[in-house]
Order: C-alpha cells, then structure tokens, then sequence
C-alpha cells in the first residue's frame, strides 16, 4: 500500500464488511467518510468519533455529490442481494450512480469487492454473474477500478458462515445437491480486509481485477467436515442426492440455518460454480500469506464462542426499507393506520436497570413470558419463507440500531429512554414493539410504557391483529411487568451506562 494516508469513502460502511473494513481504515491512519442510508446505525461503532458519517443513497444519484467531495479513493461494498426481486437490476442502477459521481469528482480510485468465479461459456449464476456486472460498470468509467473476487468468506457472523455453522450443527445427516463436491478457495474475513486495504493508493492495482482466496481448495463437503471436527462433532453423513433443485434447496436451507429463502436462493445458485483462484496476480501487488480453511473456521467459531462477533451478515438489511416508510413515531395525518396494544406502568425500578432488561430481550435468554409461543411464531414464519427466530443476536445483552433480535430489527435506540424494534416477519403489514423510558419528577418514580403497533395491509392486515389479539394478553401484557419485576432485583446499574 502506497504510504501516504487518504481521504477516503466508504459505501456499504453499515455491512458486514464494510464496519470491518472502517475500523482497519482508521487504525491504519486514514481519514474515513461513511456512506449510509441511515447513519443511525453507526453510533454504537467504536470508532464512531473518529470517521464523518453522510446521509446518502446509492439509488439516489442526487445524494452522492456531498460524499464524494474532496476524497481520494472510495470502496463499494454495496450488494441488495435477497433486499427485492429487482436487485440485479438495482445492483446495476446502483453501479452506475457511483461511477458517476466518482468521475465528477476526479478521484484516483474505487475499490470493490466482488465475486469469483470463471466468465468463459456464460454458466455463471445469476448472482455471481450481477457482482461481475456491477465491476464492468464501476470500470466504465474514467476512475480506474481495482477489483477483488473472493469464494466464501470465513468469519463469525458472514452470511455463509452462519448457513455452514447451522447446516452442520443442526443436521447429523444431510441429503444434499451434487453441488457438495463443487471445489471453492474459502477465504478468512481478516485476509479479505488485508487485501482491501492492500490496494488502496497502490498505483499498480489501478485498472485491474485480482482473485483473492485462502490457502486451501476444498469441496462443500470437505468444509461440512472439518467444520465438523473444528466444533467437537461427529462426522456428519452427507448424502448428494440429483433431484434438488436450488428452490427446494433454499427452503430447505431457510428452515434449518438463520438464512431466509430468498437470501439463500441466490447463494445456493452459485453453488454449482466452481470458485478457486487462478491467477495469484495479488501476491505481486500486496504480499500476504491468508489462512487455511481449518484456521479461518476456528478463529471464526472462538469470536463466536467469545461473544467477539463485531458484525454480521443481518447488519444488512434484507427487505430494503426506504425512509419513505411509515414510522410507528408518525403522527395520524400522516395516512397510515397504527393499531396500538399499549401498556403503561408506574414503577420504582431505575430508567438504566429497566433499559438494561429490554436491551437483553431475544436471543439465547429467550422473551421471559410465553418463550414457547415466540418460537411457535418463529416457526410458522420459517414454514411461509420468513426468518424465523434462528437469527438470534450479536450480542447478549448489547444493541446497536440495525441489529437483529430473533425475528426483529433494532429500529431506534436512546439510552436508558427508548427501545423500538421493527418486524420482519412476513406480515399483512408492519409491526414494532417498543418501550419508552420517562423519568418522573422528583424521583417519584418511572413512567414504563409499552406498546405492541402494527399498521395493517388492506382488509387481510386488519383480520390478522384481531386474530392475534387474544394472544397479546398471554404475552405483551405479562411481560412489562416481567421486565419490571427483573429491573427491580437486578443489582444497580449506573445511571449514565448506555448502549
């Protein structure tokens, strides 16, 4: 890498990726932008104080010149893969938009991550065919592109991680497509971000497309194996079977692993290619020795393990969301109908001990009321493609805005006052769940409020909370005052802690 530090501009710095990626950039010495749609999400990062955070979309052309005023490279870490069914199309909109406004401000380069895998015959999948599109057009342009294609990535929390970790721990016997014996050059996070920030400012990258892999080749089955060994399990019996088709496969995939279907459609369609590197053309322009499959799956399961996961593959959102939509905090004229079950109590518990038990809701810890029907819910949306409550959390007892709980996503976050979290169930319309936090004056106590929203789709949307609604008792109803009831024998928390 070329010595001198840069000002430089991250798209995708909410991904998995790309948070990564930010905090090497600014350990490295670099002076970093972030591009984010909701900039929110970034205020819980570590390096938050150090880095300039930008409103901006790459749908939106008309966004992009404020981010790219007086930078000198940009990296695009941007994919809506499994977001809606246009995503190749919006991929491509995407690319273009960037391109663009990376001419008109004369930058030296882009970095972008994309996707392995061999062009010649025209047999690559759809997915991997769209990331090697999104290059062509990023390239098309004056600012010279330096291009990196990697297989699967090995880290804790990677979307491909999670779908190998689950396939592996959850089934001790597997029938599986043929693609099992499909060869591929899984790479660790770690060396990805090495040679990302490799090519940065390196002159003799510009201009070129570098694969980038691990130390090892192996087959899906083989990694299915040592993943196996790594976690202390018995060997799984895998048995290829040539009747499932990727759609049944993905389903399958959606029951089993956290991965939802239409996120897993596409990985699984890429499966059939053969991802290996072919041309060690990087080793020229950043000398680096990447880890074994062994290694990388090892360090991935101890962060893991250590509760260590600075991100995962959920840090993207799945369903594209713009700002457009309707926000439970939107007054009525707005035009959206929200039905409210709403719970208020007044308390004696502290406003931190009672954001500290909200803040540990989900995940391993479970719900505190009613557990067994969260996950009868979590299982009747995994049966209808949804995501289900295998998606856990990163943390078990940290939020930041974007992180997922179960089978929710952390919309809003203000210490010790709000907790607001947004469905992504599939649902006949939108649905939150929220608690706010309001000191009484005098230290008279707490004001606790809760409240269940859900703003109904048609006629169907509003069928379905009346449905529902008898179950609200047996669940939101018990459990503000269980939340109060653990805030009161939780031992003192600190007034100013926060998440």
């Amino acid at each position: 890498m070329n010595g001198r530090r840069r000002r430089v501009l991250v798209a995708g710095a909410t991904g998995y990726i790309g948070r990564r990626l930010v905090a090497e950039l600014v350990v490295a010495g670099h002076q970093v932008r972030c591009l984010a749609r909701t900039p929110e999400k970034l205020d819980a990062e570590s390096w938050r104080a150090h880095v300039e955070v930008v409103t901006g979309d790459v749908l939106d052309a008309g966004s992009l010149d404020t981010a790219f005023r007086d930078v000198d490279a940009a990296y695009y870490l941007v994919h809506s893969i499994g977001s809606q069914s246009d995503w190749q199309t919006r991929d491509r909109t995407a690319a273009e938009n960037f391109r663009d406004a990376a001419a008109a401000a004369h930058i030296e380069q882009i970095v972008y991550l994309g996707g392995l895998g061999d062009d010649a015959g025209g047999r690559l999948s759809p997915h991997l065919a769209s990331r090697h599109e999104v290059g062509r057009v990023l390239a098309d342009g004056p600012v010279p592109l330096t291009e990196l294609r990697a297989a699967v990535v090995i880290g804790s929390g990677s979307a491909s991680f999670e779908m190998l970790r689950h396939l592996v721990e959850v089934l001790p016997v597997m029938t599986t497509p043929r693609w099992v014996e499909t060869r591929v050059q899984p790479i660790a996070v770690r060396d990805v971000l090495a040679y990302l920030i490799g090519v940065l400012g390196n002159a003799d990258a510009y201009g070129k497309v570098f694969e980038i892999g691990g130390a090892d080749i192996v087959t899906y089955h083989e990694m299915m194996d040592i993943y196996a060994h790594v976690a202390g399990l018995r060997r799984r019996v895998i048995v290829p079977v040539p009747v499932l088709s990727p759609r049944l496969s993905s389903l399958w995939v959606g029951l089993v692993t956290p991965i939802p279907a239409d996120l897993a459609r596409p990985l699984i369609d890429s499966l059939v290619n053969e991802v290996v590197v072919r041309d060690r053309a990087i080793d020229r322009e950043v000398p680096h020795d990447p880890i074994g499959c062994r290694d990388a799956i090892e360090l991935a399961l101890r962060r893991v393990g250590d509760v260590e996961v600075s991100t995962r593959w959920t840090d993207a959102e799945l369903y594209g969301r713009t700002p457009a939509d309707p926000m439970p905090a939107d007054p009525d004229w707005a035009g959206a109908t929200i039905l409210t079950e709403r719970q208020t109590i007044h308390t004696r518990a502290t406003p931190a001990a009672l954001y500290e038990q909200v803040c540990a809701l989900g995940g391993d810890r479970g719900w505190l009321v009613g557990n067994w029907l969260w996950a009868v819910r979590g299982w009747m949306d995994r049966m209808v493609g949804g995501v289900g409550m295998r998606r856990g959390r990163r943390h078990p007892t940290e939020l930041r805005v974007g992180d997922v709980v179960d089978f929710w996503r952390v919309e809003a976050l203000e210490s010790q006052r709000l907790l607001r979290l947004r469905a992504e169930m599939l649902l006949p319309g939108d649905a939150w769940l929220e608690w706010t936090i309001n000191p009484e004056p005098e230290n008279a106590g707490t004001v606790f409020v809760q409240r269940a929203l859900f703003r109904p789709r048609g006629l169907f949307g509003r069928a379905y909370w009346y449905a529902v609604a008898p179950f609200h008792r047996f669940i939101f109803r018990p459990l503000v005052r269980r939340i109060e009831r653990q805030a009161l024998l939780a031992p003192p928390v600190a007034e100013s802690s926060g998440r």
